[in-house]
């Protein structure tokens, strides 16, 4: 199986919703991704329907990011705040759609896997307040983590 997802936790705290996906190139390449605006466009909050407006990236502890897409119903924007990068292997930002807003956090943690491939696991914290919609949202991050292992098949 390329990639799997389970149920949200629920509890007192955050919704965690963890999504994973084995990629067939190494870790380098799956971390860059998320960090390099040309790439980060191919696949990061990326709709077949969607054209990219804007992808700000400033990768760096404290640094932002916006990502802008046009939509058929309108603009979607993401924002968010980096708060670790450790190349290869973890990535944790916040993430909101509103600029300014509290966000949830996202971590992404790569480990190697098999000769040259590696496996992606994400965890998104999701507020309580938004447990109706974890299946739409875990989805749409494993949608993600699909369009970017076939990015980054065309690309080596």
């Amino acid at each position: 199986m390329k990639g799997s997802t389970t149920a949200p936790a629920t509890g007192a705290g955050p919704i965690l919703l963890r999504v994973s996906r084995r990629f067939d190139v190494p870790p380098e390449m799956v971390f860059d991704a998320w960090l390099d605006p040309g790439m980060a466009r191919r696949f990061l909050f990326a709709t077949p329907d969607g054209e990219m407006q804007q992808v700000d990236i400033d990768a760096r502890i404290g640094g932002h990011f916006t990502i802008v897409e046009r939509r058929p119903d309108g603009d979607a924007a993401h924002h968010g705040e980096y708060l670790e990068i450790e190349r290869p292997y973890r990535l944790a930002f916040s993430f909101a759609t509103q600029a300014n807003a509290p966000g949830d956090r996202v971590a992404i943690d790569i480990v190697p896997a098999g000769e040259r491939g590696c496996e992606l696991t994400l965890v998104h914290e999701l507020p309580p307040a938004w447990a109706d919609h974890a299946d739409r949202i875990r989805k749409g991050w494993a949608g993600i983590l699909d369009t970017l292992a076939a990015y980054l098949q065309t690309a080596t």
